[in-house]
């Protein structure tokens, strides 16, 4: 088992992983996701498995169900789920430029299974939409045209 900062949310039947620095946006850009229907599995830490072929994550106990707030404080409350199965990583960055217009699709290895990856602005009134689309290509729900 393994240990990342990344926030974890479930959407739908797979779960996301967002990373970013701290004050990145990663608990804001979840609440967001939750607030379209979105399940929270951890906030800011995140634990991560192989099983059965599938990168699982889970809260640490210590943290389970708490989510950080900024401008509030730590809730209790919020949907949650004990654990997911990871199809997508997101790294968050403050600056738009950053982004590639067309990016070369990556993945990245974690815990020995390979997961797909994509880099967006956290201030892009369409990363929500973008996170989903990004989402179904990783689970083969739509395809890339080359």
């Amino acid at each position: 088992m393994s240990q990342i900062h990344a926030n974890c949310i479930l959407i739908g039947a797979h779960a996301v992983l967002v990373r970013g620095a701290s004050g990145a946006g990663k608990s804001s850009l979840s609440l967001r996701l939750m607030s379209k229907g979105a399940v929270l599995i951890s906030d800011d830490r995140t634990d991560l498995v192989a099983r059965d072929g599938r990168l699982i994550a889970r809260s640490p106990s210590q943290i389970a169900g708490l989510c950080e707030v900024r401008g509030i404080g730590v809730v209790r409350g919020l949907p949650t789920k004990p654990e997911g199965d990871v199809r997508l990583v997101v790294d968050l960055v403050d600056d738009p430029g950053d982004v590639e217009r067309m990016p070369v699709p990556e993945t990245e290895l974690m815990c020995g299974i390979e997961i797909s990856k994509w880099k967006f602005c956290v201030s892009d009134l369409a990363v929500e939409a973008k996170i989903g689309v990004a989402l179904a290509l990783a689970t083969g729900q739509m395809q890339l045209e080359p």
